[in-house]
């Protein structure tokens, strides 16, 4: 039979789990139950009817510390310069910010892509359709008008695009996540003649982007990037990727014409 006093710290002790557990679920969430059970055990297996004092104090603690925490992560006001997707990205809940990037002996998943012809007429194009029976390379730029993209990557492969096909390659396609129009403009300021030999192909969505795993997030610079892919060249044959050459975000060290030549 339990006394007066006894009933109370029991009480005060199951209200103060219930309070630890509900301050768990936002960063636990399914294994709230497991967190309880393993942390503190005594709730269901303990032969005594209630905890000593000085537990029940390291439990209001352990609940206002928690509840604390759990404030600073579910809250942007601490961090206002990183969007919550970036800084809190759910990975723990079976939601990633990105795939594992596509390696070696792949297969390339397949696409839509996109691009304006002659007459300014919007076309499309699957990725199974560029690739199929051929030796292709894709190359992704970071975005179209950039310095590096428009003084080097994109110009070294118009440069070197007969080289190319002399090894075998059959078509060559430059890739970047923005819109046709944006990639009709690039080219033609450019200066690159519509019998160049490279593509200039849109992945405005990150279809093609996303299913590579090869996103690149630059929503923290002041341009408005966004979102956008990798910087990267890669040998498929027949849809197989033979060489991949993935840079470090926007970096250029081995994805150029170059890199590819000296690959085949």
């Amino acid at each position: 039979m339990l006394s007066q006093t006894q009933r109370i710290l029991r009480k005060r002790y199951i209200k103060n789990i219930v309070l630890l557990r509900s301050a768990l679920f936002p960063l636990f969430r399914r294994h709230t139950l497991l967190f309880s059970y393993l942390i503190y055990p005594s709730l269901s297996l303990s032969p005594t009817p209630f905890p000593p004092s000085h537990s029940m104090a390291a439990i209001s603690s352990v609940v206002s510390t928690v509840r604390a925490r759990s404030f600073a992560f579910s809250s942007t006001v601490r961090f206002p310069h990183c969007p919550p997707s970036v800084c809190f990205p759910r990975r723990p809940f079976g939601r990633t910010l990105t795939v594992s990037a596509i390696s070696v002996g792949d297969k390339l998943p397949d696409a839509t892509l996109s691009y304006l012809d002659s007459a300014g007429e919007v076309q499309t194009l699957t990725v199974s359709k560029l690739t199929k029976g051929k030796k292709a390379i894709l190359f992704a730029v970071p975005g179209a008008f950039t310095p590096t993209c428009s003084q080097k990557h994109l110009p070294g492969f118009v440069e070197k695009a007969g080289e190319l096909r002399a090894k075998g390659v059959d078509t060559i396609a430059c890739i970047s996540v923005n819109d046709a129009f944006v990639m009709k403009a690039w080219k033609e300021n450019l200066n690159i003649p519509d019998d160049a030999q490279v593509l200039l192909l849109s992945d405005g969505n990150l279809e093609f982007t996303k299913a590579l795993g090869v996103e690149l997030d630059l929503t923290d610079k002041p341009v408005g990037l966004g979102v956008r892919s990798r910087r990267y060249a890669l040998l498929a044959d027949d849809g197989v990727v033979k060489v991949l050459n993935l840079e470090e975000g926007g970096a250029f060290t081995i994805s150029s014409a170059d890199d590819m030549l000296s690959a085949l």
